[in-house]
């Protein structure tokens, strides 16, 4: 078996051996290993023939498991590329939620944004392939980019709720996660782009330096 992917794929948390409400049960602890198997193999064999030449079948028999139970952990080989990356969105809403109320939006939109960026960092080996293949595959990163979309109607969501602002009337929530957003994928494409030369987190620093002076005025 393969060493388990780190972070991002869809259910799986960012504790080992357990889920958001207490530890793996052995047939979640199966899942999961074969969710990694899957993800594993496919990575390999994309890396080894590019993405569009690799077939479902291929992927589960590298993996040893039928066609059919391909299917029952993921919709499409689009869905194992992007999932990798997929709980993203969750965790800047998370870190958007925890900083402290009387913090400048420009603050705490940053850190809420480093956390999935320094993680992409910590796993560079890893995560670089992923990030690369999915923003040089245009079918992956159509994916790649409906996640975001659902990323910035969440992260508008907790902005307003933050703020006390109605994000139907008020267009500063839109706008800022908006922002944040494009700060985000422009870090993930400068990183992807220098081969993981530059750490993502003094990246999005330097984004944020640019951003910070309407992200504040308009939210003051």
């Amino acid at each position: 078996m393969s060493p388990e992917a780190p972070r991002y794929r869809a259910g799986v948390s960012t504790r080992p051996g357990s889920t958001e409400t207490g530890p793996f049960t052995l047939a979640q602890r199966k899942r999961q290993l074969v969710a990694t198997e899957l993800t594993e193999a496919s990575l390999k064999l994309f890396a080894l023939k590019g993405f569009d030449a690799v077939t479902v079948d291929e992927i589960a028999s590298a993996s040893g498991v039928s066609k059919r139970t391909f299917f029952r952990y993921f919709a499409s080989k689009e869905d194992v590329v992007v999932q990798f990356l997929a709980g993203m969105g969750s965790d800047i809403r998370a870190a958007l939620a925890a900083r402290p109320a009387a913090e400048r939006p420009s603050e705490a939109l940053l850190h809420a944004v480093s956390v999935p960026l320094t993680t992409c960092g910590d796993h560079a080996e890893r995560a670089l392939p992923v990030v690369r293949l999915i923003l040089r595959t245009p079918a992956l990163l159509a994916r790649f980019l409906e996640h975001q979309a659902r990323w910035r109607e969440e992260l508008t969501e907790e902005l307003a709720v933050r703020l006390g602002r109605d994000p139907g009337t008020d267009l500063y929530p839109r706008l800022a996660a908006g922002m944040a957003l494009t700060a985000f994928d422009a870090v993930l494409r400068r990183w992807s782009e220098g081969g993981g030369a530059e750490e993502p987190g003094a990246l999005v620093g330097r984004a944020f330096a640019v951003l910070a002076p309407s992200l504040d005025s308009t939210g003051a």
